[in-house]
Order: structure tokens, then C-alpha cells, then sequence
């Protein structure tokens, strides 16, 4: 394809024209931010921004038919206002205000679980999330509580894409 057929303003021909879901960490990936944001525009898609609490993780505890409410719009606590606050603004300095191109959502509940069901909801086109973080601390987790990617690789109906940490 020549840059004069590459046109940021149109959805990419065959492709949904649901929003872009991008799942953000407590110490967000500016490299993973920028090009979640590229691709989105790419296929002009509205990017949504999402950061799961997780200090959130026992409403996955609950029953199910409570915990797709509860995980998508949970309930304002100012006691947990700091991580989300501070995802917000490295959000914000990468890409402006939030507006028409992106948007910021908190969630609750298992990472994975809560990112597929605000894909599901949101009927997304994509869902993209970071690849492993590197250390023996991120590999303890890993061990716990399993991949992200992976988990969402096995559960979605939604196309998943992970994108590699830099120097990973």
C-alpha cells in the first residue's frame, strides 16, 4: 500500500469499527500508550483507556449477575481515587485531554476478566495490553495469578493483541 492509500480518518476496510480497548497498568508503558493510541486512530477507532483496581479483586467473588455491574462502573471510593488519579494523568500527558479520540475508564475485579467484559460491552474491535514486566517479582505474580495476555487470549471473543515491553 502507497501513503498516498493510508488515510488515519477512515476505519480500515473489513475491519469492526468498535472502539479500542487498552488495558492500562499502575505504571503505564508510554510506548505501549503511543501505540495503542496510533493503532486506534489508524482504524478510527475511539480508544478506551482502562486501568482495573486492584484493590478490587473480590468482586470477583460475588455472583455473577452482580459482578458485570459492579466491575464496569464500581461505585466512587476516595480511599482508592490515588492509583486511578495517577494513571489519568500519564494518560493525559501523553495524549492530550480526553475527548473524541480516548476516554478513561476504572474497573474492578481479575484484570483479565474485567478487560473482556468492558470488550464485550463495548462490543471493541481490539483489546491490547502490555507484555510481561521483566524481574522476580513480576514472575511470582505470573506464577499466582497467571498472564493477562494469556488469559484474555483464551477467553475473548475479541481480537487480543499484546505488545512486548521494550528491551523484553
Amino acid at each position: 500500500m502507497g501513503s498516498a492509500e493510508y488515510n488515519r480518518a477512515t476505519p480500515a476496510e473489513g475491519w469492526p469499527d468498535g472502539p479500542v480497548v487498552l488495558g492500562v497498568a499502575w505504571e503505564p508503558s508510554g510506548q505501549l500508550i503511543r501505540a495503542a493510541a496510533d493503532l486506534a486512530a489508524t482504524l478510527g477507532a475511539h480508544l478506551i483507556c482502562a486501568y482495573v483496581d486492584p484493590a478490587s479483586y473480590l468482586t470477583e467473588w460475588e455472583p455473577a449477575d452482580l459482578r458485570t455491574s459492579a466491575s464496569l462502573d464500581p461505585a466512587d471510593n476516595s480511599e482508592t481515587d490515588f492509583p486511578s488519579s495517577h494513571v489519568r494523568g500519564v494518560l493525559q500527558v501523553l495524549l492530550g485531554p480526553p475527548g473524541e479520540e480516548w476516554s478513561f475508564r476504572v474497573l474492578n475485579g481479575a484484570v483479565a476478566r474485567a478487560l473482556g467484559r468492558l470488550a464485550a460491552s463495548t462490543d471493541a474491535s481490539l483489546l491490547i495490553v502490555g507484555g510481561q514486566r521483566p524481574g522476580r517479582l513480576a514472575a511470582m505474580e505470573r506464577m499466582l495469578e497467571g498472564s493477562v495476555g494469556m488469559d484474555l487470549a483464551g477467553q475473548q471473543r475479541t481480537p487480543v493483541l499484546v505488545i512486548p515491553r521494550p528491551g523484553g
